[in-house]
């Protein structure tokens, strides 16, 4: 099967186009950055073809060889979840590149949502759950879903809208909080500032995030809206905890309370992932971070 990835030097599409490539599939893979995409490890491995695609393109579809599958990832700007770029020119954009990839022939897509689509709502959230964001970021991509779900009642395509929860591991953004963990831990520091830690969120690690989006986009018999998640609510103190405990690095003082908690999301929530478990049939196991 023939896979574009757009957003594929990303936290989260490095990791899908090394699962696309692990199971055989002959990957396409763009971004914007050329010199980032050459560092990572997949490159020799897909066609890489970059692109801006902020610049509209009425050749997409010809310029990515036709492919079965598109997984869109990419998308500017985070996480700065508040700023109004993402839907005064995110949104616009991926619409613009989905739909011109849609008229021209690509028959099934998956585009990677958020579980900020849900707002300030608390408890165990399925995808029938009312949307409710908050946030430019949340707005932004919940009218996008709209965008193309109005599309489909003008052209044949596949559509999986997955909606992200919280992915961690190798490659993560600096400013994640177990970035900073490991950066506090690496150089030694006695104390770790953080919020009160009470929160409930739903943490998976990013591998078993991306073998789920890619699981999800190979197959059609599943399609929507679906959680991207592992059902089972973790507080971020007990997160935290755990963490140094596989690190062994118990000494650090974790200075609870030093910052306030976000407003714009619920104290508790984690994600309904029954759609998903149809999909992967046994479901996913979780690593030890979170089992712990």
């Amino acid at each position: 099967m023939k896979v574009l990835v757009t957003g594929s030097t990303g936290f989260i599409g490095n990791h899908v186009v090394n699962d696309l490539i692990k199971k055989g599939h002959e990957v396409i893979a763009t971004s914007k950055n050329s010199e980032k995409a050459r560092a990572c490890e997949w490159f020799s491995k897909v066609q890489y073809i970059p692109c801006d695609l902020n610049f509209e393109q009425e050749d997409s579809f010809y310029l990515f060889q036709e492919p079965d599958v598109v997984i869109h990832l990419a998308w500017e700007g985070l996480p700065n979840y508040k700023e109004l770029f993402h839907f005064e020119r995110n949104l616009y954009t991926s619409y613009r590149f989905l739909k011109t990839m849609i008229r021209c022939g690509l028959k099934s897509l998956t585009v990677i949502g958020t579980c900020l689509e849900y707002g300030l709502q608390n408890g165990c959230l399925s995808e029938n759950t009312p949307t409710q964001p908050v946030t430019a970021y949340g707005l932004a991509k919940d009218t996008l879903r709209q965008f193309l779900n109005n599309l489909e009642t003008k052209h044949d395509f596949s559509f999986k809208w997955v909606r992200s929860f919280y992915a961690y591991g190798h490659g993560q953004g600096h400013g994640s909080l177990l970035s900073q963990l490991d950066l506090a831990v690496q150089k030694n520091e006695g104390c770790f500032n953080m919020s009160g830690g009470e929160q409930l969120r739903d943490y998976l690690p990013v591998e078993e995030m991306a073998c789920a989006i890619v699981e999800t986009a190979t197959q059609n018999e599943v399609t929507g809206k679906i959680n991207c998640c592992s059902g089972t609510p973790i507080s971020i103190r007990r997160l935290v905890e755990n963490y140094l405990t596989k690190k062994q690095s118990g000494g650090i003082h974790l200075n609870f309370g030093y910052y306030p908690y976000p407003d714009y999301e619920p104290m508790a929530y984690w994600g309904n992932r029954e759609k998903l478990d149809r999909i992967l049939d046994n479901g996913l196991t979780q690593m030890d971070l979170i089992d712990k």
